[in-house]
């Protein structure tokens, strides 16, 4: 199927011609008609499907095509992160550069001024952060009353991410009469609650189930030691001649300590998390992109926002000790039906985190076993020490009977 049997206007159809797309993914296939037909979505799709486009491009059509379009934001899309809230931003300008539709975003980290600036000139669209929302809206420089689609992005990294009750918040400001479109990679208790408050009889969109992999996706594990960990990312990253890699790492500290292990190694690295100023994410995550970077280092509240069509390699230096994370991390590789590879490293320490992974998704990853650093036979990761069980003092009781 092409875009052109979604029926969609010329000056979107011009824009993503200009921006390479030609076919649909399964998610856009499935949301733009519905979205168009103004109906509330429910979209469970994880990473990679390109779900921005799903509800992006029918906004820019809706909106476009009112004849006399009265000043006000007219949509609004919550997402978790600046990183992603940027990227959702660039795609509404990219997919929309013909049509005339304005657009901005408000985001935390930064000064408001300029934020503030764009509100003035009036736009059609907004992206935004939960925090910088409630701020804006406190000092009055965001009117929510004109709103006709909402959509809220990402809602389970909202959760993980403590933002639900400011997303509950920005909801009391939002009008009751509006077409609602609500995204989130899983669907835990918590998060249908949310959705069942918000949307009515809502069109559900399931493409490519959380706890799946991506078959295109290369996938290898190296069982090594956790001290060797540096020296056999140096030798993957000679050895296999790999233009890019992101390398995902389960502390802060730990992504800033492989950072300066790469450039004493003389390989150009930055890594970007929730310590890094927003001038420096965005710094790091644009080199990156243009090639400036050979490897970007990433916790994974950073790294939502990342959305490179053309990324081939992604490393688990640590594996994450949530199984669905590990399917968030791979999926920054193989889109835009691009191949990608997948490589995890696993110490003696992470052995449960591997077996979580993989009854998760219900195969094995297949394991190198030459490689310069292996771990050494038998090893076995270190056992807690039993917790010293107390004695009970028995009590007796004496009579004289």
């Amino acid at each position: 199927m092409s875009f052109k049997k979604l029926e969609l206007i010329e000056p979107i159809l011009q824009a993503l011609t200009a921006e390479g797309y030609t076919t649909p993914t399964p998610i856009q296939q499935q949301s733009i008609p519905l979205v168009l037909e103004r109906r509330d979505l429910l979209g469970c799709a994880q990473t990679g499907t390109g779900k921005t486009a799903a509800f992006a491009i029918p906004i820019l059509q809706i909106l476009h095509q009112q004849k006399q379009r009265k000043p006000g934001i007219k949509a609004l899309i919550l997402t978790p992160t600046r990183e992603l809230a940027i990227q959702i931003d660039e795609s509404f300008a990219a997919y929309g550069k013909f049509t005339g539709i304005r657009h901005a975003v408000i985001f935390g980290g930064v000064s408001q001024l300029h934020q503030v600036n764009a509100l003035k000139k009036g736009v059609d669209i907004l992206v935004a952060t939960p925090g910088r929302l409630l701020d804006l809206i406190g000092q009055g420089f965001v009117d929510l009353q004109r709103l006709e689609i909402f959509v809220l992005d990402e809602a389970d990294r909202m959760l993980d991410m403590g933002f639900i009750h400011d997303v509950k918040r920005v909801i009391t400001h939002l009008p009751s009469q509006r077409q609602t479109l609500f995204f989130s990679a899983t669907m835990v208790p918590e998060i249908q609650k949310l959705a069942n408050g918000l949307l009515t009889r809502p069109a559900k969109v399931e493409v490519t189930p959380p706890t799946s992999t991506v078959d295109k996706i290369e996938q290898t594990l190296y069982h090594v030691g956790k001290p060797d960990k540096p020296a056999l990312l140096l030798h993957l990253l000679e050895e296999a001649h790999i233009p890019g890699a992101l390398v995902f790492t389960r502390t802060k500290h730990g992504a800033d300590k492989v950072v300066k292990i790469l450039r004493r190694a003389h390989i150009l690295a930055a890594a970007i998390h929730g310590n890094k100023g927003q001038t420096a994410r965005q710094t790091a995550l644009s080199d990156f992109k243009s090639g400036k970077l050979k490897v970007l280092v990433a916790t994974d509240i950073a790294a939502r926002g990342i959305d490179i069509d053309e990324l081939t390699h992604v490393f688990n230096y640590d594996l994450p000790d949530v199984p669905e994370t590990y399917i968030h991390r791979i999926g920054r590789t193989g889109r835009a039906g691009n191949a990608g590879v997948a490589i995890a490293f696993c110490s003696p320490e992470e052995r449960i985190q591997l077996r979580d992974i993989e009854k998760m998704t219900s195969r094995n990853i297949p394991v190198v076993e030459e490689h310069p650093f292996p771990v050494i036979a038998g090893m076995v990761p270190p056992q807690p020490a039993p917790t010293p069980v107390k004695k009970k003092r028995m009590k007796f009781r004496y009579s004289n009977r």
